[in-house]
C-alpha cells in the first residue's frame, strides 16, 4: 500500500470518526498504522507433549504423595493407647484424628480452586510442605494440646493433596486413559487403609510413636524429588484471577460447624441438645451466607453453576454414596464381627480386608470399561446395582462368616466400580481451567458424606440397641467388655437396619449414575467406533 492508497482509505474508515479525531488519525506516521494493521503475535508454544516413560515418573510421584494422606488416616489409631498413656490425657485423645478430619475436610475445596487460580505446582508443593511440616510437629509435640493443633496443620496439608493429585493426572491423561489410572490410585488407598494400622501398631510398640510421623519426611521428599523436574512440562490450565476469600472462608467455617455436628451428635451429645441444634443453625446459617455471597460476587469462590447441570451433581451423588455406605460399614463392621462371630479386635480388622481390597478390583473393571467402551457408565450402574442387592441380602438373613465374607466382596467389587467413573465424567463435563474447583468441591463432597454416614449409622444402632457404644477405634482401645455385653440377637436385629441403609445408599448411587448424562470420552479409542463395545 503506497502513501497515497492509505491516505485515500483513513476518511472513508473514519467516516462516523468526529472531525477533530479523524484529522489527528490522518497526521499519524505511516510506520504507526501499518503496525496497527500486523497480525498480532502468536501465544507461547505450548511444552512438549509427556511421553510415556514422563507420564510414568509424574504417576508414580502422585501415587507416593497419595500414599502419605492415605497412610495417616488410619496410621494413627493403633498408636492411640500409647499417646494417651505417654501424655497422662485419655479425655482429648479422639480429637488427634478429629483435629485433621475437620481440617483436611474443610480446605479440600480450596486447594482445588486456588490449583486453577496459581497452578498445580505451586499448591502440590504447598500442601505437601504443610503436611511435613505438621508431621514434624507431631513428632515432636510436648503436651497433647500441641499435638492436636499439629495435627489440624497436617491436616490443612493432607486435605490439599487429594485434589491437587487428582487434578494434575487430568492433565497428563486424557479422560478416556484416565479411568484406568484412577484404579491404580484406589490401589494405592486401599494399600494405605490396610498397612496404616500394621505400621502404626508396630512403631507404636517396638520403637516410638514418633515414627509414624517422621516416615513421612522420606516419602514427601522422594515424591517432590520426582515429581518436580516433570512438572514444567504439565500442561498449563489454570487461569490466574482474584481469589473470593470471604466465600472460602464462610464454606470453610459451615463445613468445620457440621463436622463438628456429625462427630459429636448422638456420641458426645444428644442430637437434640442445645448445643447442637445452635451448631447446626449456625452451619445453615453459614453455609446461606456463603450462597448470596456466591450468587453476588463477579468470580465467587466456588461457582455454583459449577455444581449444576446433567453430569457434576450426579457424579457427585453416585461417588458420595459409594464412599460413605463403605466408610460406614469400614467404621462399624468390627463392632458385628465381636459380637456375632466371636472374633478378636485383630481378627475383626483382618475381616474388613474384603471390603477394602476388593473395592480396587472394580475400580480397576470400571477404568479398564472407560478406555474401550463408549457407554462407559454402564459398568457402574450394573456394579452399584449388585452392590445393593448384596446389601439387602446382609439385612435379611444372617450367614455364616464365610457366606458374609463372600457377600461382602462382591458388595465392595460393585461399590468399587462408582469411583473412577464419577470422577472422570465429572472432570469432563466441565472446562479445564475449572477442573481443579470441581474436583476439590468433589472431595469436599464425599467427605462431607463419609462422616454423615458414619454419624446416621451411629445414630442407628444407638437408637435399636437402646444403649451407648463405642466406634471400633474404642474397641481396641480396650472397651471389650463394653462390647461383649450387647447380647448377639440384638446386634443382629440393629445391624439389619445398617445394612439396609447401606442398601439405599448403593440404589441411590445407581439412581445417579442413571440419570448422569454419559458425554464421550476424549482420548486414544482402544478401537475403531465400528468395533467399539455398545
Amino acid at each position: 500500500m503506497n502513501k497515497y492508497e492509505r491516505q485515500s482509505r483513513i476518511p472513508a474508515d473514519q467516516a462516523t470518526l468526529p472531525d477533530d479525531i479523524a484529522e489527528e488519525l490522518s497526521r499519524l506516521p505511516s510506520e504507526v498504522i501499518e503496525l496497527s494493521e500486523a497480525p498480532p503475535l502468536a501465544p507461547p508454544a505450548p511444552p512438549a507433549p509427556l511421553n510415556p516413560d514422563e507420564v510414568r515418573t509424574i504417576v508414580i510421584s502422585l501415587m507416593l504423595t497419595m500414599f502419605l494422606a492415605a497412610l495417616d488416616q488410619t496410621i494413627v489409631a493403633t498408636a492411640l493407647p500409647t499417646i494417651g498413656r505417654q501424655f497422662h490425657d485419655v479425655t482429648n485423645l479422639s480429637w488427634v484424628i478429629t483435629a485433621y478430619l475437620l481440617a483436611s475436610t474443610a480446605v479440600a475445596p480450596v486447594f482445588g480452586t486456588l490449583s486453577d487460580i496459581y497452578g498445580r505446582r505451586v499448591m502440590i508443593i504447598t500442601s505437601l510442605s504443610l503436611f511435613v511440616v505438621g508431621s514434624v510437629l507431631c513428632a515432636i509435640a510436648p503436651s497433647m494440646t500441641m499435638l492436636i493443633v499439629a495435627r489440624g496443620l497436617q491436616g490443612l496439608g493432607g486435605g490439599g493433596i487429594m485434589p491437587v493429585v487428582q487434578t494434575v493426572i487430568s492433565d497428563v491423561v486424557s479422560p478416556r486413559e484416565r479411568g484406568r489410572y484412577q484404579a491404580y490410585f484406589s490401589s494405592v488407598w486401599m494399600a494405605g487403609g490396610i498397612l496404616g494400622p500394621v505400621v502404626g501398631g508396630v512403631f507404636a510398640e517396638h520403637l516410638h510413636w514418633s515414627m509414624i510421623f517422621w516416615i513421612n519426611l522420606p516419602l514427601a521428599a522422594a515424591a517432590l524429588a520426582l515429581l518436580l523436574p516433570k512438572m514444567g512440562k504439565i500442561p498449563v490450565f489454570h487461569r490466574k484471577r482474584k481469589v473470593d476469600w470471604l466465600g472460602g472462608i464462610l464454606l470453610m467455617a459451615s463445613a468445620v460447624v457440621l463436622m463438628l455436628v456429625l462427630t459429636w451428635g448422638g456420641t458426645r451429645l444428644s442430637w437434640l441438645s442445645p448445643t447442637i441444634t445452635a451448631m447446626v443453625g449456625a452451619s445453615i446459617a453459614l453455609a446461606g451466607a456463603f450462597v448470596w455471597h456466591a450468587r453476588r460476587a463477579d468470580e465467587p469462590f466456588l461457582p455454583l453453576s459449577l455444581l449444576g447441570g446433567s453430569v457434576v451433581p450426579f457424579a457427585m451423588g453416585a461417588g458420595g454414596c459409594a464412599l460413605g455406605a463403605m466408610v460406614g460399614l469400614t467404621v462399624h463392621l468390627p463392632l458385628y464381627y465381636e459380637v456375632v462371630y466371636h472374633l478378636t479386635a485383630s481378627e475383626a480388622g483382618l475381616a474388613l480386608i474384603p471390603l477394602a481390597a476388593i473395592s480396587t478390583f472394580g475400580a480397576a473393571i470400571a477404568g479398564r470399561t472407560m478406555a474401550k467402551a463408549k457407554h462407559y457408565k454402564r459398568v457402574a450402574i450394573v456394579g452399584t446395582s449388585v452392590a445393593a442387592i448384596c446389601a439387602v441380602g446382609m439385612s435379611v438373613t444372617t450367614l455364616p462368616l464365610w457366606g458374609l465374607l463372600l457377600l461382602m466382596s462382591v458388595f465392595a467389587l460393585g461399590l468399587g466400580t462408582t469411583f473412577p467413573i464419577s470422577v472422570v465424567s465429572l472432570q469432563n463435563a466441565v472446562a479445564r481451567p475449572q477442573v481443579g474447583t470441581v474436583t476439590g468441591a468433589m472431595n469436599f463432597f464425599r467427605a462431607m458424606m463419609a462422616s454423615f454416614t458414619v454419624a446416621a449409622f451411629t445414630t442407628i444402632l444407638l437408637m435399636t440397641l437402646g444403649t451407648d457404644i463405642s466406634l471400633a477405634g474404642e474397641h481396641h482401645a480396650g472397651s471389650a467388655s463394653t462390647v461383649s455385653a450387647i447380647p448377639m440377637a440384638d446386634m443382629i436385629h440393629a445391624f439389619r437396619y445398617v445394612f439396609g441403609a447401606a442398601a439405599v445408599l448403593l440404589t441411590t448411587a445407581s439412581i445417579c449414575m442413571i440419570t448422569m448424562e454419559e458425554r464421550p470420552l476424549a482420548g486414544p479409542a482402544a478401537h475403531p467406533p465400528a468395533e467399539m463395545a455398545e
